[in-house]
């Protein structure tokens, strides 16, 4: 409407003056460009815009979730799991009664509410029903045989490149820290060192390689060590992961390159968990 007015008022005012409204339009449209960019700019000065928010942000647990199941995906293990619901890896694998090595298939069910081993064992109740065959023959000694299989020694025996006593931790990267890890802000569980793309990322402490991929929303690249059945930590936004699934890496030891993935700048976000919980890695790692 004020357009519009202005428009017939600047009409009146040239029909008024004896000039042809044709030949005075260059003069008119100039007056309405001036009303439009005032306009326009009061209406700019008075918008709020949403504020930008780090992606990084949408998948990260802040508490524990003790409900729901989560179905089993390609490419995801115990440890990814329990890292993304905030479990710790060996509470979790005992309410579904997975034994080690903490071997889980895609399409299980894992339940996250403390009773949660009821699920699990209909879960594997295809090799539940061969137990109730084997019943009928109790007296046979084939059946203690299974027994000592199931003790799993060769699994444990996984754990020695993993410390059991106090962990000598290193610096991942070698760029300043840009940001802190904070208990309340979303996306904020370790650490954030920035560098270029290409730059080493190394190993916090001796370990194992537990995780390695893409499945965590927020993180990229994300590559997971066990270093001890307390100890883990992570590494994201990885530009290449240099090391595999269940290999054994040693403190210093290049597991990848720093990059941007999942994120909005090249950088390395480091976390620290004990027993499941997130906790300030610099308290761990040496001064510089």
């Amino acid at each position: 409407m004020t357009y519009l007015s202005t428009y017939l008022k600047a009409t009146l005012r040239l029909k008024g003056s004896g000039r042809p409204v044709l030949f005075a339009w260059p003069m008119l449209m100039s007056q309405l460009l001036g009303v439009v960019l005032s306009t326009l700019t009061l209406t700019s000065c008075a918008a709020t815009y949403a504020p930008v928010v780090d992606k990084y942000g949408v998948e990260s647990n802040r508490a524990q979730v003790t409900r729901g199941v989560h179905v089993v995906r390609p490419g995801e293990t115990l440890y990814s799991i329990s890292w993304r619901y905030g479990w710790d890896f060996k509470t979790l694998a005992a309410a579904n009664r997975i034994a080690a090595p903490y071997t889980i298939y895609p399409g299980q069910n894992i339940r996250l509410d403390r009773g949660g081993a009821n699920v699990s064992s209909t879960s594997r109740s295809s090799t539940a029903p061969s137990s109730p065959s084997a019943k009928p023959q109790p007296t046979s000694k084939p059946v203690s045989k299974p027994a000592p299989t199931v003790a799993a020694a060769p699994p444990k025996k996984t754990p020695p490149p993993s410390q059991s006593g106090p962990i000598k931790w290193h610096w991942p990267a070698s760029g300043n820290v840009i940001s802190q890890y904070s208990k309340t802000t979303v996306g904020q569980h370790g650490i954030s060192i920035d560098g270029h793309a290409g730059d080493p990322v190394r190993a916090a402490a001796n370990g194992v390689v537990v995780y390695r991929g893409d499945g965590l929303t927020g993180y990229g690249n994300l590559l997971i060590i066990k270093h001890s059945e307390r100890w883990l930590s992570a590494y994201a936004h990885n530009q290449q992961m240099l090391v595999k699934e269940g290999q054994t890496v040693n403190a210093g030891e290049r597991i990848a390159t720093m990059g941007a993935s999942g994120t909005f700048r090249t950088q390395l976000h480091f976390e620290v968990r004990r027993d499941g919980t997130p906790i300030d890695p610099m308290t761990v790692l040496p001064r510089k």
